[in-house]
């Protein structure tokens, strides 16, 4: 079963977008996919996000 998604509009300056893009560039996912990984990244680290198997193959889907 597939994880639910919900769109989310994200402000974010210009700066940070563009090395955003870098970064997904350099790791072959969507920009989206990266800063989803990103922000679950932190929040595992943070103890707040369970770390779950489906979780990484989304991971792996969105390369």
């Amino acid at each position: 079963m597939a994880a639910e998604k919900k769109a989310y509009p994200l402000r974010i300056s210009a700066t940070v977008l563009e090395a955003m893009q870098r970064w997904s560039d350099d790791e072959l996912r969507s920009v989206n996919a990266q800063i989803e990984y990103v922000l679950r990244e932190a929040l595992r680290k943070a103890g707040r996000l369970k770390s779950g198997k489906h979780e990484t193959a989304i991971d792996d889907h969105n390369r």
